[in-house]
């Protein structure tokens, strides 16, 4: 029996599925470049007048800088972690380590409003409430399960046998796992990277609960901005954010495409 084949109606279903979810969010490109004072569409013709205010104003920029080395710090602490873990499940393969992938994946399903209050009273005790280290600390946690499950996945597809031959031949685990395993999950480990950098990159609620007021992310400079006043600047923002994170996504599908071919 030949395989059924999708109908052009379920495709452009998707496509109108897909259209209604993501079209509203590169709404704000065009009011990036309105010619008012407010956010509204350009009125008379396209203005830089705000992208020029973004690219001059030490607040934007300090906040991007911010954070941009925390999503590299937690990303980079979680990629090392994550990867250990599920590799780590991976050779005990038994009830166990479905447990602790279970466990693992537990920052996702929390709701990001619990886990904030819950982590704001730790940190109270422990003295970590609007340092640097706590927000890195927590960004690493939350982007443990993205970094799991890819590594998980890539390493459902590796045969065993090859890391018992590496063995065999006298290769310590170390080597075995920098010369077997990973260069076979590398996918895997780029794609858990790039999820846990946008993580942290759009990461808010944690930030507000734990930043105190010495942190300001780029996306608290947002929240700050939108209870002040609606100043276009964060659309110009947004913009940028969106921009910079289909750049990432793409990079990340064009390096799978290759490892594909």
């Amino acid at each position: 029996m030949n395989r059924l084949q999708p109908t052009g109606i379920v495709a452009a279903l998707a496509w109108f599925i897909l259209s209604f979810l993501a079209l509203p969010a590169f709404a704000v490109i065009p009011i990036s470049f309105t010619d008012t004072r407010y956010l509204s569409m350009p009125e008379e013709g396209l203005s830089l007048q705000h992208w020029r205010t973004f690219l001059s104003s030490p607040q934007w920029l300090g906040s991007i800088w911010q954070s941009l080395w925390i999503a590299v710090v937690s990303t980079v602490a979680a990629v090392i972690a994550g990867t250990l873990c599920a590799v780590g499940c991976w050779r005990i393969a038994s009830s166990l380590s479905d447990k602790v992938r279970g466990l693992m994946i537990l920052p996702m399903a929390v709701p990001t409003i619990v886990y904030a209050l819950g982590l704001y009273r730790l940190y109270v005790d422990l003295d970590l409430v609007g340092t640097a280290f706590g927000v890195v600390l927590a960004h690493t946690v939350t982007g443990l399960p993205y970094v799991v499950l890819t590594v998980s996945a890539s390493l459902s597809n590796l045969d065993p046998r090859l890391e018992q031959a590496a063995r065999g031949l006298g290769a310590s685990l170390g080597q075995t796992l920098r010369y077997v395993i990973v260069p076979n999950i590398v996918p895997g480990v780029l794609s858990g990277a790039i999820f846990a950098f946008i993580h942290s990159w759009d990461e808010l609620v944690v930030v507000i609960f734990i930043g105190g007021r010495a942190l300001f992310t780029l996306p608290r400079r947002m929240w700050d901005g939108i209870n002040d006043n609606l100043d276009p600047v964060i659309a110009v923002v947004a913009t940028g954010m969106i921009l910079f994170t289909l750049l990432v996504l793409t990079a990340e599908l064009s390096l799978r495409a290759r490892r594909t071919n």
